[in-house]
């Protein structure tokens, strides 16, 4: 943690650094650029100006360097042979072109009777008479320009190094109290208190809501873990009924049984609970496979009318042998679905052999496909007991069972397999009190059209968290 911090601290130190270096450099280029340009123009007026009147331009270079008091200006007017008429120049520096633009070049001047050599800017024009007139100006005052530029920076650096690093080292111990916050919930965590949570600022920010996405992740395994600790109960509760029944069973046919036939009845009802847990086990399996997602690959359109119809006419004699009056209502004309033609059969198959099942004789059951806006709502009413207002967010649990259902055969796991191709399918489904005094289960689908219309517009939502079944087979 120490040396995170120190490297926090040293890279905010550098980059300020940097930062600085950058910023004084352009601040020179642009001010040593600017000077060049302002001394430049000025020379090339001064020297065209003199040129423009060939019998004063002894007068004007000589007033050219007069004017100046720190002794940075020099100039020179020169016959046609080189000879010096006027100014405190030697002669016409070599490399410098008689064009009126400004250049810097070496000469020899002339200081208060010094002459020495120095760096010069001069711009040179020729007259008619073959003379050539120069003005020049010290080249000093831009490189006393970049020494004080360095200087400054320098200067500069030093503090900013230590402020820059002071500002490194707080803003790392910040971020080091937090992060050490997080380790020690993460921590707790680890040693199995799923109920620990990360702190979350108010800021909102990227600590804060990577915080957040960690604690509804947590969210969502402790639900998860406290699903498969129930599961867990209800699978052993579950099976050591049957294999309970079996064993004792097995032990009075080999105790009591004397003929072949109470064997063979031993064998059959042993037979029997064997189905019955084998059954459980496979509809687990079950749930767990298309909670996976495999399936959802494989979606094409699927015409619901014709499922509802399809399940209407298979479940028919079985409601017609308990006195059950069961009926389809299917709205004409809705675009098909996108889904697992199989799957949504399996599903609304589950919810009305579940509502013939707990109807009494002489009841009904209706089984309908309506259009809600952009959705197809199918749903299945009965006239059986209902359920209780707690009991409706309960009843898609795995094996969770109404106390009404509680004499019934069955293990669960029936509306755990609706919730789970629903959220397949990104469909959602509700359970509540039906118009005709029974339960009413209900699954909303977006249609074609408006499915595609939301892929087009967002990402895929991830599919809701599958619920666990009722009080059905």
């Amino acid at each position: 943690m120490r040396s995170t911090t120190a490297r926090w601290a040293l890279g905010i130190a550098l980059w300020s650094v940097l930062l600085a270096l950058a910023t004084f450099a352009f601040v020179y280029w642009q001010t040593a650029a600017f000077l060049r340009e302002e001394l430049a123009e000025t020379l090339r007026l001064e020297v065209r100006a003199a040129a423009a009147d060939p019998a004063g331009a002894a007068a004007r270079v000589d007033t050219w360097v007069a004017m100046d008091l720190h002794a940075t200006h020099y100039g020179g007017l020169f016959g046609p042979d080189g000879g010096r008429r006027s100014g405190n120049l030697d002669a016409v520096p070599p490399d410098l072109a008689r064009d009126g633009e400004a250049y810097r070049v070496g000469a020899r001047v002339d200081i208060a009777g010094h002459r020495l050599d120095d760096e010069i800017w001069a711009a040179a024009l020729a007259l008619a008479d073959g003379s050539t007139v120069v003005v020049a100006h010290d080249a000093d005052e831009i490189d006393r320009v970049r020494t004080r530029s360095l200087r400054a920076l320098g200067l500069g650096l030093v503090p900013t190094l230590v402020l820059s690093g002071l500002g490194g080292l707080l803003l790392a111990g910040r971020a080091r109290r937090r992060l050490a916050a997080t380790e020690a919930a993460v921590a707790q965590v680890m040693r199995g208190d799923l109920g620990r949570r990360l702190p979350v600022g108010r800021h909102g920010d990227e600590f804060d809501r990577l915080a957040g996405n960690v604690n509804r992740m947590l969210d969502e395994i402790e639900r998860l873990l406290g699903e498969v600790r129930s599961v867990g109960d209800a699978v052993a509760h579950d099976l050591r009924t049957p294999l309970t029944r079996l064993r004792a069973r097995l032990e009075r046919t080999r105790d009591h049984a004397g003929s072949v036939a109470e064997f063979r009845a031993a064998i059959d009802q042993g037979l029997a609970w064997i189905d019955q847990t084998l059954a459980m086990v496979t509809a687990v399996l079950r749930i767990g496979e298309i909670e996976h997602g495999r399936r959802s690959a494989g979606f094409a359109p699927v015409d619901l009318a014709q499922v509802v119809r399809e399940v209407a006419e298979f479940f028919e004699p079985i409601a017609e042998d308990k006195a059950v009056l069961l009926r389809a209502a299917v709205e004409a004309g809705l675009p098909p679905v996108d889904g697992d033609r199989d799957l949504l059969f399996e599903a609304l198959s589950n919810l009305v052999e579940n509502a013939v099942k707990f109807t009494p004789p002489g009841g009904a059951v209706r089984v309908g496909l309506a259009r809600s806006g952009m959705h197809a709502v199918v749903s299945v009413d009965d006239t059986g007991p209902g359920l209780l207002p707690g009991e409706r967010d309960q009843v898609f649990r795995r094996f969770y069972r109404a106390e009404r259902a509680r004499q019934t055969p069955g293990n669960g796991l029936g509306l755990g397999l609706v919730a789970a191709i629903a959220a397949l399918h990104g469909f959602s489904v509700e359970a509540e009190a039906s118009a005709e005094g029974g339960a009413r289960f209900a699954i909303t689908a977006p249609l074609r059209d408006e499915a595609a219309r939301r892929r087009a517009q967002a990402e895929p939502a991830d599919p809701m968290p599958s619920r666990a079944a009722g009080p059905e087979a």
